[in-house]
């Protein structure tokens, strides 16, 4: 549901009430994963998508009627070999859809007037248990203060706020079991757990045309970037206009006073010596999701050289890609940046980078498929 949060929180600002339908499990080959949603308003004005197309018209049918008597309605959807385009999956795999209305003064619309702000919290949701409990939210903060209830027993809400918090921490969006009465013994019960976090961040080195068109790439795949350039004339904001922020300082220096986490990307586009080895040898370092280089093969090889002489060891060495992005022929900046990101997103979702056509590899990597039941 959060990945609906501008266009949901302005419909509960004006009072509307709409149903959610949520992916809640995945099996097999699925287009989207836990937690991504269509939603219908009251006017039968529809956003988002479950399953890129497969079963949206079902659903939305399902949208209307919870929206028409409020019982919450879990579905599963799979592969109809008779009529598969009809209410089936044609990829062949399986998911299972929640559908929940929201009150414009529930527990759930405040999480996305939360979302909106840019808050950190996670949303809990009973997704699989008792009728009475189905579709039940309950909000927890980073601190563990918590909104909301699932309904249950107080022993209930507590354990559920620990979970989420675990999840929270961990900036993963996923499902627990716990028991209904709150603990881990009894009747099972099922929480989708959203997490809503900061954007993670893509910095980028050199104040080049390349950084412009990465940095409107990036933004578009979520990141907030920041480009930093030790050069006043060409870091400014005119010529950075999708940059959250453009900053003025060496680029070592800024690094080694900036925040970073195990999702920031980091991409060298200086390929300058001077700029390259003592940002490199710290970004080496870090804790950090991605560090990639520009610079042909043989700027590669020096700086290599280079950044051994500064006492890189072959496992710090072996973190950087280099030269930066995926074979795909490209020679703008755009289709540049096109190949950066790629290489970006093949990293952090365990994708090979190579061509699905011919191949037997998963299209989906999502780390795991998803048993959320």
């Amino acid at each position: 549901m959060l990945d609906l949060t501008d266009e949901l929180h302005r419909w509960a600002r004006r009072g509307r009430a709409f149903a959610v339908a949520t992916v809640v499990s995945v099996r097999g080959s699925a287009p989207r994963g836990p937690g991504a949603a269509l939603a219908v308003d009251h006017d039968g004005t529809a956003i988002g998508s479950i399953s890129g197309g497969c079963v949206e018209g079902a659903v939305y049918e399902l949208c209307r009627q919870v929206l028409r008597d409020g019982r919450p309605v879990r579905e599963t959807f799979g592969y109809a070999d008779e009529d598969a385009f009809a209410v089936g999956l044609t990829c062949g795999g399986e998911l299972e859809v929640l559908v929940a209305r929201v009150e414009p003064d529930d527990t759930a619309a405040h999480a996305l007037a939360l979302a909106a702000a840019g808050t950190t919290f996670a949303l809990a949701r009973v997704v699989d248990g008792p009728a009475e409990l189905l579709g039940r939210a309950l909000l927890v903060h980073p601190d563990r203060r918590r909104e909301g209830t699932l309904g249950g027993r107080p022993e209930l809400d507590a354990t559920a706020a620990a979970e989420a918090g675990a999840l929270l921490d961990a900036g993963r969006t996923d499902a627990v079991v716990v028991g209904a009465d709150g603990g881990r013994c009894g009747a099972p019960l099922t929480l989708l757990v959203e997490v809503r976090t900061s954007p993670p961040r893509l910095i980028v080195f050199g104040a080049v045309d390349f950084a412009a068109a990465l940095g409107r790439v990036g933004r578009f795949l979520g990141h907030r970037v920041t480009v930093c350039d030790a050069r006043p004339v060409f870091a400014t904001r005119a010529r950075f206009p999708d940059a959250d922020e453009v900053v003025v300082d060496w680029p070592h220096r800024y690094l080694a006073r900036t925040e970073v986490d195990a999702r920031t990307v980091l991409c060298v586009l200086t390929h300058d010596a001077k700029f390259d080895v003592p940002l490199l040898a710290l970004a080496l370092r870090l804790p950090v999701a991605y560090v990639g280089a520009m610079g042909s093969r043989r700027t590669h090889e020096d700086r290599e050289r280079r950044l051994r002489s500064a006492g890189l060891t072959d496992g710090e060495l072996a973190r950087l890609h280099s030269p930066i992005g995926l074979d795909i022929g490209a020679r703008t900046p755009e289709e540049t940046a096109v190949s950066i990101a790629a290489e970006i997103v093949a990293r952090r979702r365990g994708g090979s980078g190579a061509p699905l056509t011919g191949t037997h590899t998963p299209i989906h990597h999502d780390g795991r498929t998803a048993a959320l039941r």
